[in-house]
């Protein structure tokens, strides 16, 4: 069996876990990295045991031997390093958003479908079991028809104003910030989960820090309580409340924050149909909670022999012996990577670059609504 070579352009965070899940595969290689300059590159091939190291994204992309891209860089950069990577002939796995302007992406879009490779965005919350089970149970109609769906993503890691990211800038992390960095885990879990479309949003944004302590000179986490900071304007949003309408006719309303104490990665989906409701929750994944009118709640485990069919394919272990997070990660690649292997399609999971393109009509809908105060479609 061959093993499918990869490069990461962007080996921050994110960048060790695409490198992570893809070595759990076994028939894929991290080949290369890139990483802004060619001292940090070195280095960071060095501490991650990967052979060559490039420190321009662009000699990367004419090594022949690379077939697949992950573009695992801040927002600003991930529009050109993906037309280039297509234009290179290179599978690619993006990080979202696709791009940080909509018409960016809707380029990108059709470059995907005109080149015929194999793309994908890394809305990894489609790849857990539980959410798979639920999505297979609405498709099924054991949910009823639908009539409500709610949900919120709420963190805390920007809860004080001495807390600043590069996200906060827009020229690094687009227009939005909440929206578009966890809300579209958000959109594209409904979306995905419930097979509707959002097609109309009313939204409330609020900045509760308009200014924050940036450490001088950089953007990044502050390391130390001793760092010099400069007391800056922030323009993006820190928490949002949109309503929105699904085709149809099916009603919704989602939270995002990042400035709520006590969550860390707190998303929730809770889809009520006619006949029951279900809810999944990253932070306890390994469980569905549904609800009935003429019986107790119940709580679906993550259990082989009790799930469906379909969902089989997202399971590894054993009952009891749960799988998270890292997990997603795996799936997510284990799809690319087959079917760039096996030259097969790609399984519905994977987000499409035509669907990262929808989510950001979407966050554009959002910020005309706060603008103009009603009701936007998308």
């Amino acid at each position: 069996m061959r093993k499918v070579k990869a490069g990461i352009i962007g080996a921050g965070f994110i960048g060790k876990a695409h490198i992570e899940a893809i070595r759990r595969l076994g028939y894929a290689e991290v080949a290369a990295v890139s990483q802004g300059d060619a001292e940090r590159a070195a280095q960071c091939a060095a501490e991650l045991d990967i052979p060559i190291a490039y420190g321009d994204y662009r000699e990367l992309l004419r090594n022949e031997e690379i077939e697949v891209i992950h573009n695992c860089t801040p927002n600003h950069l991930h529009y050109e390093i993906n037309k280039q990577a297509l234009l290179h002939g290179k599978h690619l796995l993006s990080e979202k958003p696709l791009t940080i302007h909509s018409a960016e992406a809707k380029e990108l879009s059709e470059l995907a479908e005109q080149r015929g490779l194999v793309t994908g965005i890394n809305f990894n919350y489609r790849q857990f079991p539980m959410v798979q089970q639920l999505k297979s149970m609405i498709r099924e109609g054991e949910l009823g028809s639908l009539h409500q769906i709610r949900g919120s993503y709420l963190q805390d890691w920007l809860l004080y104003k001495t807390d600043y990211n590069w996200r906060m800038e827009e020229k690094y992390g687009g227009g939005t910030r909440a929206i578009s960095d966890i809300g579209s885990h958000l959109f594209d879990l409904a979306q995905y989960v419930s097979g509707l479309a959002i097609v109309e949003v009313m939204a409330d944004i609020s900045t509760v820090h308009k200014q924050r302590y940036k450490p001088v000179g950089a953007v990044h986490f502050p390391q130390t309580a001793a760092e010099e900071r400069e007391l800056v304007e922030v323009n993006t949003e820190d928490c949002c409340s949109v309503l929105v309408r699904f085709g149809n006719g099916c009603r919704g309303v989602f939270t995002v924050s990042q400035v709520s104490a006590g969550n860390k990665n707190a998303l929730e989906l809770h889809v009520d149909g006619a006949v029951a409701s279900g809810s999944w929750r990253q932070e306890e994944p390994f469980l569905l909670h549904m609800g009935y009118r003429d019986k107790p709640r119940e709580k679906v485990a993550r259990d082989p022999i009790l799930l469906k069919h379909e969902v089989q394919p997202y399971l590894h272990y054993p009952s009891g012996h749960e799988e998270g997070w890292p997990d997603s990660l795996k799936n997510m690649m284990r799809h690319v990577y087959s079917a760039v292997r096996d030259k097969r399609p790609l399984a519905d999971s994977v987000a499409t670059f035509r669907q990262g393109y929808e989510i950001m009509r979407i966050n554009d809908a959002i910020v005309r609504s706060m603008e103009r105060g009603g009701w936007e479609s998308i």
